[in-house]
């Protein structure tokens, strides 16, 4: 898995880029806590992330609990078909706005 971090007017948005997984979890929480703590709204580009599992959910949903308690949210772009399964089986889309355009999630910070 890699990360893009692209700073923006009032979000961070972050490319998950792979397969997000137990293996590579820590290091994207590490990671997306180090972001919160610079601004609350984070915008997470899901278009290169070809896979997720129960490990790299938990990662999403955290980092989502973290931005509502900074004051912020966290909203996610472009999933794709096969970690959609993922996200429709367990019900976690139920808790997150999902856009299906980057350009949809910006707008939606405005």
């Amino acid at each position: 898995m890699e990360t893009k971090i692209e700073v923006k007017d009032n979000l961070i948005k972050v490319g998950i880029v792979g397969r997000l997984v137990a293996s590579c979890a820590e290091e994207l929480k590490k990671t997306l806590n180090e972001q919160v703590a610079k601004c609350p709204n984070i915008l997470c580009d899901l278009s290169e992330m070809t896979h997720i599992d129960s490990s790299g959910l938990g990662v999403l949903v955290c980092t989502l609990q973290a931005c509502k308690t900074a004051g912020g949210s966290c909203r996610l772009a472009c999933l794709q078909p096969h970690p959609r399964i993922v996200f429709d089986i367990t019900k976690v889309f139920r808790v997150f706005d999902i856009y299906d355009t980057v350009e949809a999630a910006e707008k939606a910070f405005a």
